[in-house]
């Protein structure tokens, strides 16, 4: 059984309201594994089937409508996760259909929506192998490691053209797990990571094809390719911050090519982010690009371009009834904390009124889509980006440490 001590940092980051709420632990914890091959050894395939009930099967104990929300969620997810660790990208019927002209796909485990699901735990406060949901989170990161390729890839062999998004995904929840971990009990988890992060930067765009100039410093769907998008971009960005984090060498010129790419998809005339740098502005979209700049270095950091992107969140808040809406709320939140101030205590506002009223949590705990894309992934996906969303003031999640505090500031950028 793993063991947790806590960190010898400073736990002063976290706010006084969650310092001074008895059912939140300030802590930064770091877990120790005797034994990490436990963690992560291969096991046999198993039937696939929903948990009948979470551990001890206890309720909410916060008081705070915030806290409560995340603790129902959380409760959620320990109830649908599947008896090999996984979550399903979907509603839970054997077989969908997620449009009419769309082939049907089967229900099983989704490496991306796993991931997004661990991290949702993490972000809590709770750790694999000790506590409530230790057994959950162990399951989850065991499943993701056993899917990886043998080449580094964190995407099912059929990703079917997409698998950026997997591994930007999974390579964040590595990275993030591997934060929150002594180093020296980590090694297996460390090369897995090392291996996925070789693989992002090896499909990072160069811009040397014929007009592609402008992708140069991106990423798309496919790890080889000429084009690039915010989207894909986003999560390798993310996947690349976690892991300097926790000392992978990332090359500086790297992330400067990246912060290049973000920025020409700024259109200054609204001051919003597109999707590409020849498309159309979007919420979602200037949520990304806030956080990848805010992430990339004291060059970018609280850069024109984000500022004035804040002001376009503020101005066109999201609504659970357009594209990508949960998607949209994990990408502002962290964009507006990162940025903080009034920036933070407006969108916190708008925010807490999006996922606590107006697209409130059902009765078992998760929340549900209305766009197209959040009915498709079900409400595992809505669920885990909800409490993603919501968790950043906790600051659990080493991505989720703000600039001037000691995580961000190592003197290399």
């Amino acid at each position: 059984m793993a063991t947790i001590t806590p960190a010898s940092s400073s736990s002063t980051s976290n706010n006084s309201r969650i310092a001074n709420n008895p059912g939140v632990t300030v802590r930064r914890w770091f877990l120790v594994l005797p034994a990490l091959g436990t963690l992560l050894m291969f096991a046999p395939a198993q039937p696939v089937a929903l948990r009948q009930a979470a551990p001890d099967d206890a309720k909410p104990t916060h008081s705070d409508p915030m806290d409560e929300a995340i603790d129902g969620g959380l409760l959620y997810l320990s109830r649908t996760q599947t008896t090999d660790g996984s979550w399903p990208a979907n509603a839970g019927a054997e077989w969908i259909r997620p449009g009419p002209n769309l082939p049907a796909q089967r229900v099983g485990g989704d490496m991306a929506v796993t991931a997004l699901a661990v991290m949702a735990f993490l972000s809590a406060g709770h750790v694999p192998g000790e506590g409530r949901y230790g057994e959950i989170v162990a399951n989850g990161i065991r499943y993701v490691v056993n899917n990886q390729q043998t080449n580094g890839l964190l995407a099912p062999k059929q990703a079917g053209g997409t698998e950026m998004y997997y591994h930007g995904i999974c390579a964040l929840m590595l990275a993030e797990v591997a934060g929150m971990t002594e180093a020296r009990e980590a090694e297996e988890l460390k090369r897995r990571l090392e291996s996925a992060i070789a693989i992002i930067l090896a499909g990072q765009r160069k811009g040397t094809g014929f007009g592609q100039d402008r992708e140069r410093g991106g990423w798309r769907y496919t790890v080889t390719g000429l084009d690039a998008d915010l989207s894909v971009t986003g999560w390798q960005v993310l996947a690349l911050r976690a892991a300097k984090n926790v000392g992978s060498d990332i090359p500086h010129e790297r992330i400067l090519a990246a912060n290049d790419y973000v920025k020409r998809c700024f259109e200054a005339r609204s001051g919003g982010f597109t999707y590409t740098t020849y498309g159309s502005v979007t919420v979602p979209c200037t949520g990304v690009g806030i956080l990848c700049l805010e992430l990339g270095g004291k060059d970018s950091h609280q850069s024109p371009e984000a500022l004035k992107a804040a002001g376009y969140l503020l101005k066109n808040p999201l609504s659970p009834f357009q594209k990508h809406f949960f998607y949209g709320v994990y990408y502002t939140s962290q964009a507006m904390f990162q940025l903080g101030d009034n920036y933070w205590r407006s969108y916190r506002d708008d925010l807490h009124k999006l996922l606590l009223r107006t697209n409130s949590p059902n009765a078992n705990g998760s929340w549900s889509g209305r766009g197209f894309d959040d009915l498709r992934y079900g409400p595992a996906y809505c669920t885990a980006m909800a409490v993603l969303a919501l968790t950043v003031e906790y600051r659990y999640l080493p991505i989720y440490q703000r600039f001037e505090e000691p995580l961000e500031r190592d003197g290399k950028e």
